[in-house]
């Protein structure tokens, strides 16, 4: 019998080893270019997939009691005995998936684990994987709890996010063109590109995981210009080769400022994700200035604590270390 444990090892292999041949494709055609190839990305994304599969063993998730809690007192029952139902938990994941990666970008408690997906200086297929060791500790799954009270039993919920994330596997490169209508609606290579890009006009942009329809609707789809080539990484490049401080250092910065911030700030998240909304609808309207105009640091800066950030149409907002809309 084929257990959902196989199939994860499966996928695994499957996805590291498609990996490697396109890592081994990009080093031969890059041999000779301004920018060669760099194996030390795929070694850390490597590191980083088995520190995970090795903390997988421990019961180590904040997720898991809330899942419990919303199970115990779920509305319904779901049974998925029809195409329908299929669907619905579909774009019910994918709504819940693109408020979960929006947070992990505006709030740094969040954006301290998924910073080290996007510390690649090289967008390829092994970035995919590259997801950092803290993610149970951070209880992020739990975005995905209302589909849980809602009745959808949590082994579903967490299969189907499982689904989302290897169809993202094949958007982490840099030679798929624009497709066409399907741009409209899914969440392409050209997509993604844009969203792991560090550029000003590009930054906050594009968080669906199957889908860029709720990123139309909530104004933060951003759309890849032949004008503006799109670098990878963070604003301040991770430059260390060392696994380990690829993985922590934006837990210690983030440690660092808490500490330093006192008692004295005043953290609002709900402050926070106002701003961060009303961001949302200033780049829709104001696509290439919004950046320039959100006075925000950039990656890896550790100037948080008790800092005022301005947007248009908001107040001014005083946040702390932890709740402070992150620097992308």
């Amino acid at each position: 019998m084929v257990t959902t444990g196989k199939i994860a090892l499966c996928a695994t292999l499957f996805v590291i080893a498609v990996s490697l041949i396109e890592a081994c494709v990009l080093t031969r055609k890059q041999r000779n270019s301004a920018m060669p190839f760099d194996w030390h990305e795929v070694w850390i994304s490597l590191a980083d997939v088995a520190g995970r599969k090795l903390l997988a063993l421990l019961p180590l998730s904040l997720a898991t009691p809330i899942f419990a809690l919303a199970w115990d007192h779920r509305i319904f029952t779901v049974t998925l005995n029809s195409a329908l139902m299929v669907f619905l938990l579909f774009i019910g994941q994918e709504f819940c998936y693109y408020w979960y990666h929006r947070a992990s970008h505006r709030i740094r408690f969040f954006w301290a684990t998924h910073a080290v997906h996007h510390s690649p200086n090289q967008l390829t297929l092994s970035s995919a994987y590259r997801l950092g060791l803290t993610g149970k500790l951070t209880g992020s799954a739990m975005f995905f709890a209302p589909l849980v009270w809602l009745g959808v039993r949590p082994e579903i919920v967490l299969a189907t996010l499982s689904f989302n994330l290897l169809y993202q596997f094949w958007l982490h490169n840099t030679w798929t063109p624009r497709l066409g209508w399907l741009e409209y609606v899914f969440n392409t290579p050209s997509a993604h590109r844009v969203h792991h890009a560090s550029n000003a006009d590009y930054l906050d942009a594009n968080f669906g995981g199957v889908l860029v329809i709720f990123d139309r609707m909530f104004g933060t789809y951003v759309e890849e210009r032949a004008d503006e080539p799109c670098r990878y990484g963070l604003t301040t490049p991770t430059r260390s080769r060392n696994p380990l401080v690829v993985e922590f250092e934006h837990w210690v910065s983030l440690a660092r400022d808490v500490v330093s911030a006192g008692s004295s700030v005043d953290c609002d998240p709900l402050r926070d994700a106002a701003a961060g909304l009303a961001r949302g609808r200033f780049r829709r309207n104001n696509r290439g200035a919004a950046s320039a105009k959100s006075g925000r640091a950039s990656h890896g800066s550790s100037g948080y604590a008790g800092t005022v950030t301005e947007f248009p149409g908001t107040a001014r907002v005083r946040t702390c270390g932890i709740a402070r809309i992150p620097p992308r």
